[in-house]
């Protein structure tokens, strides 16, 4: 969920946190983090608009028995929706006023909403930090937003002191959010966010909470780890260590890749196979991040529209993509084969306006639009936004030597629907499958350091319901984002629910193993 990331899968669950439990050891902080199955109360595209204990002793179970029993007053009992969100809990001020948050490696910032948010529904919803009631809170003031892909928060930073697990992180600076327009957050489970990126893309140049657990000396190793307990209703939603790795939650050894580009944990991966064939796309290297923010995984619209093809995954089919590939096929095939850069095309059609590296919206919103209550800029935007999948979509088809008669008469097949519009996943949405079908979809691998990370049907398949009811879709949603950031793979929660990962502040890597 990082700062400024476009079109950003923010995915919102039902999930509840247990309360933190005290490290076994000293300068090791493990954070359960509770997941809650699904609760029904709205649909599948509702929800997504986003310890370990040491010791065996009788004293030590009473202990923990106790301690279990004295957070049960403070914990509502609600469901996990498919696996879809961990969050955990934390406590800022003195006294601790308790919020619950999203630990997430995509972003630096951590954020709260405020006393003071009085004019979003979305804070009335939540718990609301109280500035008047800590006697550890100081005065900043400085302004400060930040905007996801599917919301935005703004407000003002405050300091104060945060308690994570056992420890308590002095003079931390944080967003108190007074604003928090739209219903992405009102319907969300979580409070607020907690950013585990580096400073580099941190809001107002805010040191980042790990940054100072470790300059504090609150950890002894400057390592976090994550585990995911991907089976519903299997004993805890998740565990992250703050300060070590839990040998209880992987199997074998992990990979570690260096970071490549601080921000966000940022690394090189190789080439993508489709049922152990390779894809050929990241052959010569793609940029991926590990992001706990993001519960699917996103990549180039190329790729994930030929991976949703091998599953037979249905996007969601929209006017304008039908009007785009009905009336702009042929040009769009036309300018390709004259070797019109990709990145002008939907320019020269007239559906967007160039700005020097690539398409943007062409729409101007007007006083008439805004009187009307509704934008032609909107649709002019999404007619831009068809138009660039489906160059991306027909240029890859022609360079695997399609010949263009065959590119048109698939994307003009007939029936209900155009088949290209069925494929192209949209950027904010997603792609359904057949349930019956998952036992015979292609395993999905990635290539990171050297070694191939399978994510099997079961893993990527999100599943919602039972029986004749059930409903799934695919985990792989697109996202383009351009060089030279891009082109950039999101692995969110459905990659580091199969594989365990450490984060090495230390020594700048980020490592995968097996998750038992």
């Amino acid at each position: 969920m990082g700062t400024g990331r476009v079109a950003l899968v923010l995915l919102l669950a039902t999930a509840l946190l247990q309360a933190l439990l005290a490290a076994p050891a000293e300068g090791l902080v493990r954070i359960p983090l509770k997941k809650r199955p699904a609760d029904g109360n709205g649909g599948l595209h509702d929800a997504r608009r986003r310890g370990f204990l040491g010791g065996s002793s009788n004293a030590a179970a009473a202990a923990l028995n106790k301690a279990e029993a004295e957070e049960e007053g403070d914990i509502v009992a609600l469901k996990n929706y498919l696996n879809a969100q961990y969050y955990g809990e934390i406590g800022i001020g003195t006294p601790q006023q308790r919020f619950t948050v999203i630990f997430d490696t995509g972003s630096s910032n951590l954020w709260v909403p405020s006393s003071k948010c009085y004019l979003s529904m979305a804070c009335y919803f939540h718990e609301r930090y109280k500035a008047g009631q800590s006697n550890s809170y100081k005065k900043n003031g400085k302004p400060a937003s930040i905007r996801y892909g599917t919301g935005a928060i703004s407000g003002y930073f405050s300091l104060d002191s945060v308690k994570i697990g056992d420890v308590v992180v002095s003079n931390q600076d944080f967003i108190e959010a007074t604003r928090e327009p739209g219903i992405t957050f009102m319907v969300a489970k979580f409070d607020g966010i907690l950013g585990l990126g580096f400073k580099e893309i941190s809001v107002g140049a805010a040191v980042p909470v790990w940054y100072n657990m470790v300059k504090q000396g609150l950890v002894d190793d400057p390592v976090f780890s994550f585990w995911f307990n991907r089976h519903a209703g299997e004993g805890q939603g998740g565990e992250i260590v703050f300060g070590g790795i839990d040998p209880n939650h992987y199997k074998g050894n992990h990979t570690y890749v260096p970071v490549t580009r601080k921000g966000y944990w940022q690394f090189d991966m190789g080439d993508v196979l489709i049922g152990g064939k390779s894809t050929g796309f990241c052959a010569s290297g793609c940029a991926a991040i590990a992001d706990s923010g993001t519960s699917l995984l996103t990549g180039p619209t190329a790729i994930i529209t030929q991976i949703n093809e091998k599953i037979g995954a249905a996007g969601v089919v929209s006017q304008e993509c039908k009007a785009v590939v009905s009336q702009y096929g042929q040009r769009i095939i036309d300018q390709l084969l004259a070797e019109t850069h990709p990145s002008k095309i939907c320019s020269s059609v007239g559906l967007c306006t160039f700005d020097g590296a690539h398409g943007v919206s062409a729409g101007i919103r007007s006083v008439v639009d805004d009187e009307a209550g509704e934008s032609n800029g909107l649709f002019n935007e999404a007619m831009c936004n068809a138009c660039e999948m489906a160059v991306v979509w027909i240029q890859n088809q022609l360079a695997q030597n399609q010949t263009q008669d065959l590119v048109l008469q698939y994307i003009n097949q007939t029936g209900s629907t155009l088949q290209l519009c069925e494929r192209l996943p949209s950027p904010m949405g997603e792609s359904s499958v057949d349930c019956n079908r998952v036992a015979s979809m292609p395993d999905i691998a990635f290539t990171i350091g050297g070694r191939k990370f399978t994510l099997k049907p079961e893993q990527y398949i999100l599943k919602e319901g039972e029986g004749p009811a059930a409903q799934c879709i695919s985990g792989f949603t697109a996202m383009d984002i351009p060089p030279p950031r891009g082109p950039l793979w999101i692995l969110g929660d459905i990659f580091m629910g199969a594989y365990h990962t450490v984060f090495d502040y230390g020594n700048l890597k980020v490592g995968f193993a097996e998750a038992a």
